[in-house]
């Protein structure tokens, strides 16, 4: 059997949080697709297109924007072992 790494990409995302700040910095890291807060649902959730049909975020999941541009929802234990922040100032480096 072969073995495999995923090759090292850059990738946007926001942690879903329950506040303005959040949800706006969503929006515009969705590039105006429709995304749906429900907040009738205790907590709170949110409804994202992807491109394996609607998927649900809590607060606390991360939202991503691929590299193909697509949204999709990650839990905070997955996101934070396979991302690190990039450090913008020096280049990414």
């Amino acid at each position: 059997m072969a073995k495999y790494r995923k090759k090292p990409v850059e990738i946007e995302a926001v942690k879903f949080e329950d506040t303005t700040e959040s949800i706006s910095a969503i929006a515009e890291l969705s590039h105006d697709r429709l995304i749906r807060v429900d907040y009738r649902q205790k907590p709170v959730v949110m409804y994202i297109p992807t491109l394996e049909g609607v998927m649900v975020a809590q607060v606390g999941d991360y939202i991503i924007r691929g590299i193909a541009g697509e949204l999709y929802p990650c839990k905070p234990d997955i996101f934070e072992k396979t991302y690190e922040r990039v450090n913008e100032s020096n280049g990414g480096i």
